[in-house]
């Protein structure tokens, strides 16, 4: 996509019509590099603030019952386990026993997860398809961090359903929106920082296989999840967050 290139962001384009270079065979070396890349595009873009806020959330929200102890909270995509990281340093610093659990399909992303990790935080990293996932313990909340825009739209509403059934406080979706504009910022920024090639390419391919609000209320309808129970919510710059506490 270059700078006078005119592309139709009014629908989206489902992932096998544009495919991701992550998504493909590659090395180690390259999905190492590309999930490093990832993570400084999340910290410098803000990218972890939402599920971070929602998650704060949970602090009021359980005056009116007790937490459980642990809370089990399971990461779906995790790649590099980022995510993770930064919820347990988020519960460590407000006195919350978790435990942590990344589930990805791709075996390069439990491997640079843990090579990522300091073994103190204590974080599992499965190997596998979430949907089959059966831990021996419930899971209390699920997360993801620019997993949805990776799936078809009927893929979405299965892991849609699922978490609404899996999910015993709530879950929580953190994806982009397509957005032309937030396209543009990030191929800007990415000229200053200078990613990794995957994420050079992958990037706008992303935007373009993004949501906006109509699509996740289409979805959470085919899913048979309430609207009324679901907040979809913009952050800035171009994410589109959905989620429910149960």
């Amino acid at each position: 996509m270059g700078p006078d290139t005119a592309i139709d962001f009014r629908h989206r384009v489902p992932p096998h019509e544009l495919p991701e270079l992550m998504d493909g065979d590659c090395s180690y070396e390259d999905f190492r590099a590309c999930l490093r890349s990832l993570e400084q595009i999340n910290r410098l873009l803000l990218g972890y603030r939402p599920t971070l806020a929602w998650l704060n959330r949970l602090l009021p929200a359980s005056h009116d019952r007790a937490l459980p102890d642990p809370v089990h909270i399971l990461d779906v995509g995790s790649g590099g386990g980022d995510l993770l990281r930064k919820i347990a340093i988020w519960a460590r610093k407000r006195g919350i026993a978790v435990e942590l659990t990344g589930i990805d399909l791709n075996p390069y992303a439990a491997r640079a997860a843990a090579e990522f990790t300091p073994a103190q935080l204590g974080i599992q990293w499965v190997t596998g398809n979430a949907l089959e996932y059966r831990p021996e313990k419930p899971v209390h909340i699920i997360v993801n961090s620019l997993m949805a825009h990776h799936l078809e739209n009927d893929e979405v509403a299965v892991l849609l359903k699922w978490m609404n059934a899996t999910a015993q406080v709530g879950w929580f979706i953190n994806d982009l929106v397509r957005s032309e504009l937030s396209c543009r910022m990030f191929q800007l920024a990415d000229r200053i920082a200078g990613w990794h090639r995957f994420v050079r390419h992958d990037g706008p391919v992303s935007f373009r296989r993004a949501f906006r609000e109509e699509d996740w209320v289409r979805l959470l309808k085919a899913a048979e999840v309430p609207r009324e129970a679901v907040t979809i919510e913009h952050w800035r710059p171009g994410r589109l967050c959905v989620g429910r506490w149960k």
